[in-house]
């Protein structure tokens, strides 16, 4: 059974799934742009007997609080800021894995860095940290990063449109029939709250912050050598094959499976992504990844 909860950090309410036994091994599902832990909810139940499953929603994202972007400032630093107090400080918990996709890259590494003896394991699933990894995508957003104002906005405010938000599901999906459109769907209203736009662009302008970071987080990743499963959608518009291939020179010992999936794999592929999940974790033995 998987529980809905929130808890008040710093004066916001964050809102969290929870599933499995707290007697088992915690794995924290971290979510990316523009979804929520939404996007784990055929991945939670799959989990739930293996593991304790902690899915937060970011402020500004799901079910957690929304304020202004005059109220909090959205950057990459004090989103994690209170994902972390929620992990260490609400919820007490002194080691766990986390899975970490899209935005949940720049939040959970920073989490690992910072924290290197908690973190068990890593899963990354379209999760960059490697300049290699960005593709021609996010070309249009070289001038916003330059220069903030409102023609350069333009080019992310693409981005918060529905067509985008499908785009992001259905490019690259083995079969997009297999889509459910309460994901795109689920998503879109959230985007489209009012002031919801504000705190989107400023998360985007200040994702130059993450790329700023990966030198320190490959560092971590060759002083700690975390363990390490890489589970890419390879037809991912957005973060490309190189860049998952990319941790493998810092991380000689991660498991890198490329499947033909898109940027939200999970929605066709959450059974595949679970047992692969649940071995590699679980010191299991390696099995036959479906193309």
């Amino acid at each position: 059974m998987t529980t809905y909860h929130h808890a008040t950090i710093q004066g916001h309410k964050i809102f969290y799934r929870e599933a499995g036994s707290p007697t088992k091994p915690t794995f924290v599902l971290l979510h990316g742009f523009p979804s929520s832990s939404h996007m784990f909810r055929d991945l939670i139940p799959q989990l739930a007997s293996d593991f304790h499953v902690i899915a937060p929603d970011y402020l500004g994202f799901g079910y957690s609080d929304a304020p202004s972007a005059t109220e909090f400032e959205y950057t990459f630093d004090n989103v994690t800021a209170l994902i972390e107090e929620l992990l260490f400080s609400h919820l007490k918990l002194k080691s766990f894995s986390l899975y970490v996709q899209d935005y949940g890259a720049p939040v959970g590494f920073r989490i690992a860095s910072r924290h290197p003896a908690a973190v068990e394991g890593v899963v990354v699933q379209n999760g960059n940290a490697y300049v290699e990894g960005i593709s021609a995508a996010f070309e249009p957003l070289q001038p916003f990063w330059a220069n903030r104002n409102a023609e350069t906005e333009k080019a992310p405010r693409s981005l918060l449109t529905k067509q985008t938000t499908i785009f992001q599901y259905t490019h690259g999906a083995k079969n997009p029939e297999a889509i459910s459109p309460d994901s795109y769907t689920f998503d879109q209203a959230l985007l489209d709250r009012p002031g919801n736009d504000a705190i989107q662009l400023d998360l985007f302008h200040n994702y130059t912050s993450n790329v700023a970071l990966y030198d320190a987080w490959h560092e971590y990743f060759r002083a700690k050598q975390p363990r390490m499963l890489i589970v890419w959608g390879q037809n991912d518009p957005f973060f490309t094959v190189a860049g998952a291939k990319a941790f493998l020179n810092d991380l000689p010992n991660a498991e890198l499976h490329l499947i033909d999936g898109g940027h939200f794999l999970l929605e066709e592929y959450s059974e595949l992504v679970a047992g692969e999940i649940i071995r590699f974790l679980g010191n299991g033995q390696q099995t036959e990844v479906t193309k």
